[in-house]
């Protein structure tokens, strides 16, 4: 059985959404924010973006650096984190 995790995407102002899924699922499901933070990955300043992320914490790492590079003026005022999910304990 896969992991699941859970992603929180927040604004500076508003309310924030949650996504879960497996790594794959939510690579998938924010593929084109990744795709298009890697469209302005060669511009100066920016960051390396990498589209097939492996672990949860390379997945928020490269969202959050995507928004970023996609952003008019290099902070997109758009932050991502993963939130700590507790497991049931089983007897």
């Amino acid at each position: 059985m896969a992991k699941t995790y859970t992603i929180t995407q927040s604004r500076d102002r508003g309310t924030p959404l949650s996504f879960t899924g497996t790594v794959e699922e939510l690579t998938n499901t924010f593929s084109y924010t990744l795709e298009c933070g890697a469209c302005y990955q060669f511009e100066k300043g920016n960051s390396k973006i990498n589209r097939k992320p492996t672990t949860i914490a390379s997945l928020v790492s490269n969202l959050n650096k995507a928004v970023n590079n996609s952003a008019a003026n290099g902070y997109a005022g758009i932050s991502f984190k993963q939130e700590l999910t507790t497991l049931p304990l089983t007897v």
